[in-house]
């Protein structure tokens, strides 16, 4: 597994850097074709004392991504959420994908978009993700996993790129664009 760790506004000592790396490696026994495993860390401008350290963390699973975040006071805190986080997300996973499924389909390559902000009418992202072709249920499956209200997929019955929301009712919805 490649592990890379992203900072911003943070300095990290090498003592936090192998914590992080101890932790994250460990991961393996869960999920042993985990491909990459990608940490942020960030010291946020929040208000709150107990919000300013966030932790991100990303694993890249075949072609699926499950992802957790936590913010707390403490950067080391935050670390072990994280790792706790994501552990029950590798759990739900592999009865999704291992044990109602054939392994092959459990490798489906799919990617987040996350949305855009905007400030003064400027567009301010642009984040570009790779997808496989997928059935709505797929996308679905993937959007749960991440934890997102959206996910854009290519849809192999339409043949074309679509995208699945959670509705506000719990439902879901499915946006299938038509050419004008």
């Amino acid at each position: 597994m490649n592990i890379i760790i992203k900072t911003k506004n943070v300095d990290v000592p090498d003592r936090l850097r192998e914590y992080i790396e101890k932790k994250v490696s460990r991961l393996d026994r869960y999920l042993p074709n985990i491909d990459e495993a990608r940490v942020e860390l960030t010291k946020a401008s929040a208000k709150a004392a107990d919000d300013r350290q966030v932790v991100q963390l990303t694993l890249r699973v075949g072609g699926s991504l499950l992802r957790a975040e936590d913010r707390s006071a403490d950067m080391q805190t935050s670390i072990d959420t994280v790792i706790d986080k994501i552990e029950r997300q590798i759990a739900r996973y592999k009865g999704k994908h291992w044990h109602s499924r054939a392994r092959a389909a459990a490798e489906q390559q799919a990617a987040a978009a996350e949305p855009e902000g905007e400030a003064d009418g400027e567009l301010v992202r642009v984040k570009k993700f790779q997808t496989r072709p997928m059935d709505v249920d797929e996308a679905i499956e993937q959007m749960e996993l991440l934890g997102h209200d959206f996910f854009a997929f290519y849809d192999t019955t339409s043949n074309a790129f679509c995208v699945v929301y959670r509705r506000r009712d719990g439902g879901y919805g499915l946006l299938q664009p038509e050419l004008a």
